[in-house]
């Protein structure tokens, strides 16, 4: 474990930096340490983690925006929501479990990963509700961008470009998040014995419908077996999820429209209030491939429509498990591990489509001999490579996490 700064401040954040570049000794950027093990294998002695920048600094419920310090943990975040019946409507996951980690993620994390869970269909990622931060670059300075409005026209769109950084272009200090009304009930249409391009085709019409599917999902018969939902565990077949979210006269009507339009795909399977939010929590936080950490876990996104497919594709291997989300445009898949992570069969699997792979969960060894992130387009890295040398000149913080 490499020696660690604990700054409590952003002036002590900003001294540490600048010890770094003075020091010319590279570090590695944590929050809770939640996300680790996820990127390529870095070389650094030092360390600086930020579980001391805590607490939320601003919350206006009346303005639905939020601001907190990036060492804040999500689930204090999110309970503070829930006493006003707010939420981050992009579901950020929690991979604790999947990752083998004992801490909940925070807002830094989860900004720097731009992570989202399955509403991301219909309210998009992280970064869409990013709107503003202060930050440490590598050169050890002070930076501050966006504000407490979607629009602001001063300077460059700084958060889109930190959101999904990894901490490889500066260190957040603090934050700020737009936030949204909770529904006030849900429920959910699971469709019974599916394949997965019936399924595709299904949450397809459903995502085209008025109906305002806020969750699409298709788990396999040996992950819907895994479900601690009686009703999903205990089909036998292969489970299609559709989640309908407002208020309650509301996604009723929904629900029966939505079953009226879905008909030739089988009757539709209801699941009340209670037990739809803990099939989506299991769907977000990809516990299904928790229970053997020894296994390597691969996280692609693709089109939609090609979900099936390229799922399809990467099960021709012997002992993989592995679901759909986003419609079909999200796939997680586990697998035995071996020399080089089959990273030649997954990302062939989606050859000729927009898509990518991240190799989320590995032995270290892997982690070393394989790109972990989706290899870049010459154009994509030189933009890649500029913008590293613009904020970060010296390759003090997270050097080689994303890109060698």
């Amino acid at each position: 474990m490499s020696e660690a700064f604990r700054p409590e401040n952003a002036e002590q954040l900003r001294e540490a930096v600048a010890w770094a570049v003075g020091a010319k000794s590279p570090v590695e950027v944590r929050g809770a340490g939640t996300k680790s093990s996820i990127g390529r294998i870095m070389q650094t002695d030092k360390s600086i983690a930020l579980s001391a920048l805590k607490g939320v600094t601003l919350y206006e419920p009346d303005e639905l925006v939020l601001s907190a310090r990036a060492g804040t943990l999500l689930t204090d975040i999110e309970k503070e929501l829930a006493e006003h019946r707010q939420q981050m409507a992009f579901e950020p996951p929690d991979l604790s479990a999947l990752l083998g980690s004992d801490h909940a993620g925070t807002m830094g994390g989860m900004i720097a990963a731009n992570l989202a869970g399955p509403r991301r269909i219909k309210a998009g990622a992280s970064r869409d509700h990013f709107l503003g931060f202060s930050a440490v670059t590598g050169r050890g300075e002070i930076i501050k961008s966006g504000g407490r409005v979607m629009k602001n026209v001063t300077g460059y769109d700084l958060p889109k470009v930190f959101a999904g950084s990894w901490g490889t272009l500066g260190i957040m200090s603090d934050i700020t998040i737009k936030v949204l009304p909770a529904a006030e009930t849900q429920t959910s249409l699971a469709f019974l014995g599916l394949d997965p391009a019936q399924a595709t085709s299904a949450m397809s019409r459903a995502m085209q419908s008025s109906c305002d599917v806020s969750g699409a999902a298709h788990l396999p018969p040996p992950i819907a077996a895994l479900s601690g939902v009686a009703a999903i565990s205990g089909a036998g077949v292969s489970v299609t999820v559709l989640r309908l979210e407002g208020i309650k006269p509301s996604v009723e009507f929904r629900a029966g429209k939505l079953k009226d339009s879905l008909q030739d795909f089988g009757q539709a399977l209801g699941l009340d209030d209670e037990a739809s939010r803990a099939l989506w929590a299991e769907i977000r936080d990809v516990r299904y491939l928790s229970d053997n950490r020894e296994r390597v876990v691969w996280r692609l996104s693709v089109p939609p429509m090609e979900g099936a497919k390229v799922l399809g594709a990467i099960s021709e291997l012997q002992d993989v498990r592995g679901f759909l989300d986003w419609a079909g445009g999200l796939i997680w898949v586990d697998m035995p591990a071996s020399e080089h992570g089959n990273a030649q069969l997954v990302r062939g699997a989606f050859a000729g489509t927009t898509g990518h792979a991240t190799l989320i969960r590995a032995p270290h060894a892997l982690r070393a001999a394989l790109p972990v992130f989706e290899p870049q387009t010459a154009g994509l890295a030189t933009i890649t490579a500029r913008l590293k040398d613009a904020f970060d000149p010296f390759g003090i913080l997270n050097p080689g996490r994303i890109y060698a």
